[in-house]
């Protein structure tokens, strides 16, 4: 069984940082490719970031690059997004997700279990 819960959201102004991170338990963490997506009110789930289990490789979707780095620390079971330069359009529900898969694909489909989330609310 495997648990991911995240923590670090919080209601900020824009312009300012966060850190969110994303605790692990489960034994195949290490192996496993990582993502954030968030959901704001009214609209889908989508994809912000993933990266590789060794951390080499990382992706981002247009909005936050240059703006979110994702890093992951496996001996600690810990995933990270450190999101800079925070936006309203950022606000949303963030989660992290376990990836069935070894790419770092921004497909939802591919991604078994999910935490509970955490809001982020950006105000202007």
């Amino acid at each position: 069984q495997v648990q991911l819960v995240e923590s670090g959201g919080g209601w900020v102004q824009a312009g300012v940082s966060l850190r969110l991170s994303c605790a692990a338990s489960g034994r195949t963490f290490s192996s496993n490719v990582m993502g954030w997506f968030r959901q704001a009110p009214g609209k889908e789930r989508e994809f912000v970031a993933a990266i590789s289990s060794t951390g080499v490789t990382t992706r981002y979707t247009d909005s936050v690059k240059g703006r979110f780095t994702i890093s992951r620390d496996n001996a600690k079971k810990l995933v990270y997004l450190q999101m800079n330069s925070l936006k309203p359009e950022d606000t949303a529900v963030y989660y992290c997700a376990r990836r069935i898969y070894s790419n770092t694909s921004p497909n939802a489909d591919g991604y078994d279990y999910w935490g509970q989330g955490t809001q982020v609310t950006v105000s202007s």
